[in-house]
């Protein structure tokens, strides 16, 4: 066995105490090591934490298919053809066998779906490309090993999941579904059963109160790092501990087991990044930073409906109001925000609870519903429903149905550019990169409200239409492509870089990004309205979008972004070309020292 750090131990040891009963604690610390030992203890990547040049995508595997090519493969030729210069980290949502629920009811969580491809595939992706893989290891497909074995009362399955009474009252158990908690199964000895089921009969809660489902999930993750995991995505992780007579989401237990998790991946693959997904209010969502020793980013939930319902009423206010508050929240090193406007599930409408009223949650509901999309709700616990997801395109959901292609364009490209502004990691979905809009056949065809947001794509007819420049896709992705080039060469977007946000008025939204280290400051001001508005700032410098010159005042067209680059005044340039006169003396005293005892 390798040497051990025993500090970690001791951290591991203190861990698991909170979690299983003293008498399991040796024993698991035992088998914890071995699975440390199988993944290479020590000799795995050691990577730098996260700046202002990582652009996450976020993307099934098959989401664009080339004929009878594996989509993994089809996946490589276009990032590597389109996206090199633009995108760090690709963010494959689950790529393993499933039953149901596009990917999330995983039957074999360490295996590669052939129709997808193989781990080569993987590996060949990771060659120019940091990679997300998903761990959705709250609940397993029914059509599992796990849960075959567990039918069939194979001792190693036992306690595998979780068995209630249907007669008990589950009222305090938060749902972000409505359909039944507990599925009724039967074993191959003819017992009948009741097993947890928070997301739907097919997918089956595991049972985290056996140690050894523990050991199980600590050797996925170790695999996923071990094999071009950089980042892992944990699936409503939040629900991963039950407990009678509790709500059963955000147990202690929880936070714990994802600190076991983290310390175990700090140790043994260093550099893997853990991202939380925890669709909730917003409170509840930032606790999962823990002391800085939890998650390494969270999803910034509140953002996508924010935004959405900002551009709706063209009124930053709310926004404005939230976005205020971030400042101080990922105060720990190594850790920072996830941003994305949209991804593979539709707009969650739980992380608004604070910042929107009932009223203006119902008529984002039927703004939705009047663009064709769709509306899931939630089981509240007491009998009644809340919208809890709108199911529709980000872009159709910004957009009217009458703007012409400029004009759906330059709303979405700004909604873009507010992402791309926000203090944190930015993720762009798929679709919102290739201006995909509402897939209203897909979903009529499959019955599931999130197929309207999941179309698969063509490689040649994607493309065919990124030639043609003056349409939509084409608008969107050269216009998202320029925003993340200037981003990416500024330190002021850095996710360890500052961020003020000021009220300019309800049409405007307002924020200044600002790098200590090298000085550099840029104001990024939105409006969100169809009218002009005049923007007034003590500032002087260059708008980096539209390359125009900033004195002070400049009239903004509807739905118009500036990034104003401010120019440094005498003092800065002065202050900085001392600091930068120091770094070089310095520099210079330690190369002279070093020829010296070279001599010597």
């Amino acid at each position: 066995m390798s040497s051990v750090n025993l500090e970690y131990v001791l951290r591991l040891e203190s861990l698991l105490s909170r979690i299983y009963p003293r008498e399991h604690i040796a024993d698991l610390l035992k088998k914890i090591l071995h699975l440390a030992d199988k993944w290479n203890y020590g000799k795995h990547r050691n990577t730098r934490w996260v700046d202002g040049t990582n652009i996450y995508l976020i993307t099934y595997g098959d989401n664009i298919r080339h004929g009878e090519q594996p989509p993994l493969a089809t996946l490589n030729h276009f990032a590597n053809t389109y996206l090199r210069d633009i995108i760090s980290d690709i963010h494959i949502l689950p790529m393993y066998p499933y039953s149901s629920d596009d990917g999330f009811s995983v039957i074999d969580y360490r295996r590669i779906d052939e129709h997808l491809g193989g781990w080569s595939d993987i590996h060949h992706l990771s060659a120019n490309f940091n990679l997300m893989f998903d761990c959705v290891i709250n609940h397993i497909s029914r059509s599992s090993e796990w849960m075959k074995g567990y039918l069939h009362d194979d001792p190693y399955y036992k306690d595998y999941f979780i068995a209630a009474n249907p007669e008990l009252d589950y009222s305090r158990v938060v749902r972000p579904r409505a359909s039944p908690l507990l599925s009724p199964f039967i074993k191959t000895n003819g017992t009948e059963l009741y097993l947890w089921t928070t997301f739907s009969e097919d997918q089956v809660d595991i049972n985290f109160k056996n140690p050894q489902v523990l050991l199980e999930s600590i050797d996925v993750l170790l695999q996923y790092a071990a094999s071009g995991g950089q980042s892992i995505r944990l699936d409503a992780i939040g629900y991963i501990w039950k407990e009678a007579g509790t709500r059963c989401i955000h147990m202690p237990q929880a936070h714990n087991i994802i600190k076991v998790w983290r310390t175990i991946l700090d140790e043994v693959i260093p550099g893997t990044r853990i991202i939380t997904e925890t669709n909730v209010p917003h409170h509840e969502n930032i606790s999962y930073f823990g002391e800085g020793d939890e998650a390494h980013m969270v999803y910034q939930f509140p953002l996508p409906p924010l935004t959405l319902h900002a551009f709706l009423r063209q009124d930053t206010t709310t926004l404005t109001q939230w976005a205020q508050s971030l400042n101080a929240e990922a105060r720990y090193p190594d850790t920072t925000y996830f941003n994305f406007l949209a991804s593979h599930d539709g707009i969650g409408l739980r992380p608004t609870e604070t910042f929107l009223t009932d009223d203006e949650r119902k008529y984002m509901a039927q703004e939705t519903l009047r663009k064709e999309g769709r509306v899931s709700y939630k089981d509240n616990g007491d009998g009644t429903h809340s919208p809890y997801e709108l199911n529709i395109n980000y872009l159709s959901a910004l957009t009217e149905p009458e703007d012409d292609t400029e004009l759906k364009a330059r709303k979405f490209l700004a909604a873009q550019a507010l992402l791309l502004s926000f203090i944190g990691v930015p993720a762009i979905y798929i679709h919102s990169l290739l201006g995909s809009e509402n897939d209203l056949e897909g979903m009529h065809q499959s019955g599931i409200n999130r197929r309207i947001n999941r179309k698969k794509l063509d490689l040649m007819t994607i493309e065919a239409e990124l030639e043609k420049k003056d349409g939509l896709r084409a608008r969107i992705f050269y216009g998202l492509q320029a925003l993340i080039r200037h981003r990416r060469e500024h330190p002021a977007f850095s996710p360890q870089a500052g961020q003020r946000v000021f009220d300019l008025g309800k049409s405007l939204f307002a924020m200044e990004r600002y790098d200590p280290k090298t000085e550099d400051r840029i104001s990024c001001i939105f409006n969100i309205s169809d009218h002009s508005q005049m923007l007034k700032l003590a500032v002087e410098g260059k708008d980096l979008i539209g390359g125009e010159v900033f004195n002070g005042q400049m009239r903004l067209r509807p739905w118009q972004v500036v990034w104003i680059k401010h120019k440094l005044k005498a003092p800065e340039r002065l202050g900085r070309l001392r600091r930068w006169r120091m770094k070089l003396i310095k520099r210079t005293k330690r190369y002279t020292i070093s020829i010296k005892r070279t001599m010597r």
